[in-house]
């Protein structure tokens, strides 16, 4: 059992009480560790704010969400009226409402822009491939925490988007069909789905995202947090062991990110009062229409943050089938012929494809979209596993990496828009070349990461006040 700290009789009602909490609770310990003493690389620039932000819409959608809950009825019958009944009677409902699904676009914008400084600065590399694992395990829950809240206001794109993508499962074999039955909790999208999505968007995914978000920050806390010279600051130390390149979380990033969470509050709160729908990609226009099982929208498409794996769903065809034997039969070749590997390997490397591409010409081509699809999202967990780049931060590898990055994002929002978009065969085309090169953008980074004139990295963080 610890010992119990003692206190002078004449100390401050407040530092009583804290000594009385820390004596059966660390809290002081836990603000130390997590704040007031930990140390925080002091080159951070603006890509850095990105996470907090993330914290703080978090934080706004579940007070929203609560607010909401007291309100909406998760019945088929009743749904879309209880919205409309939030947006009109209840006081400040349409504010609530608003906050929460420009809150939901807004998530997706902060956690796309920090996994993009994550993939900038190499926050993915040793020693951090565990902060990377579960903040692509956020991302995926947040992905079906997303899907599952857009069913919720039954509109017509709720329900017919909800049928799109339930059916897709459906595209499994063997097992398919009754899994998309298990989703939906009947043979068509209707109430039961309704209270199913309800009860994992309401309680049991946010459980999932909660916990995901504690381990992701006990992580990032326990290796310390990488900087834009991808430098460790924790091996230079001073007399007291604490690193010469870093300074305090707290006041100075606090500070820091108090301004960045400034300016964003200013920009969520003019598109929730003059633009809440943002030209229909936050609330499309047709989900102010109450679904209608007997009619179906001209074009189906998921909200805009899906798009861009919706895009590369739609990019599989039976022609594209074609291509992509081709790439599994080449990469399979190469391998087996180049790659120093020992023959009961590539033995097993030649049948492993060869089973592939049979499969990839007998299984229909829709089975194969959603395998595209999850994959999309899959391969990011492998990231630190892919990239053998000499240095971690962007800023020191060769330029012509820089512009491939560029492209990548470049052709990310391509894909995003196109998803968007009915499909036509130049629409298709271009999703399928912008499908292909987001894999070989993943699965050639072993080979392209380590080519190129990479510049010395510094010992120590380069750093100018200002």
């Amino acid at each position: 059992m610890a010992e119990f700290k003692e206190i002078s009789p004449d100390a401050p009602v407040g530092a009583k009480l804290l000594n009385w909490v820390d004596n059966r609770f660390p809290a002081s310990k836990l603000y130390n560790e997590h704040v007031g003493e930990y140390y925080a690389p002091k080159n951070f620039n603006f890509w850095y704010v990105f996470g907090s932000l993330a914290l703080l819409i978090l934080v706004i959608q579940i007070v929203t969400g609560i607010f909401l809950t007291m309100h909406y009825k998760p019945d088929a019958a009743l749904a879309f009226g209880s919205v409309e009944y939030i947006m009109r009677d209840v006081p400040w409902g349409w504010l609530i409402r608003y906050m929460h699904s420009t809150g939901a676009s807004a998530f997706f914008i902060v956690v796309y822009l920090h996994m993009f400084r994550g993939l900038m600065y190499g926050s993915y590399r040793k020693p951090r491939e565990l902060i990377w694992i579960f903040g692509c395990a956020i991302f995926l829950a947040l992905m079906a925490e997303a899907f599952m809240g857009y069913l919720l206001p039954w509109g017509q794109m709720s329900y017919w988007g909800a049928q799109v993508i339930v059916n897709l499962f459906a595209a499994i074999p063997f097992i398919g069909p009754d899994l998309a039955l298990l989703i939906r909790g009947d043979f068509v999208v209707g109430d039961a789905t309704l209270n199913r999505f309800f009860a994992f968007h309401v309680i049991a995914v946010p459980l999932v995202l909660l916990g995901l978000v504690v381990a992701h920050l006990i992580a990032l806390h326990e290796v310390g947090s990488n900087n834009p010279d991808g430098v460790e600051i924790k091996a230079h130390k001073d007399a007291k062991g604490n690193p010469l390149d870093g300074i305090p979380f707290h006041p100075y990033y606090t500070v820091h990110d108090i301004f960045a969470v400034s300016v964003f509050l200013m920009i969520f709160t003019a598109v929730i009062f003059f633009a809440p729908e943002a030209g229909g990609y936050f609330l499309e226009y047709n989900n102010f229409i109450p679904a209608d099982s007997l009619k179906t929208p001209l074009h189906i498409a998921p909200v805009w943050y899906f798009t861009p794996f919706y895009s590369m769903l739609r990019a599989i065809t039976g022609e594209m089938m074609y291509a992509l034997v081709a790439c599994v039969a080449a990469a399979a070749a190469f391998t087996v012929l180049k790659g120093r590997l020992a023959a009961f390997l590539k033995a097993a490397i030649a049948l492993v494809a060869l089973l592939l591409v049979a499969s990839m010409l007998v299984i229909d081509a829709k089975f194969w979209g959603v395998v595209v699809m999850g994959g999309a999202v899959i391969i990011l967990f492998f990231l630190p596993w892919l990239d053998n780049s000499e240095v971690k931060s962007i800023r020191y590898r060769p330029d012509w990496h820089k512009y491939l990055y560029a492209v990548f994002v470049i052709n990310f929002i391509v894909l995003g828009y196109l998803g968007i978009k009915p499909p036509s065969p130049i629409n298709e085309r271009v999703s399928q070349i912008g499908t292909l090169f987001y894999f070989g953008f993943f699965f050639l980074m072993p080979w392209w990461s380590r080519l190129g004139t990479f510049k010395p990295v510094p010992d120590r963080v380069t750093f100018a006040a200002h």
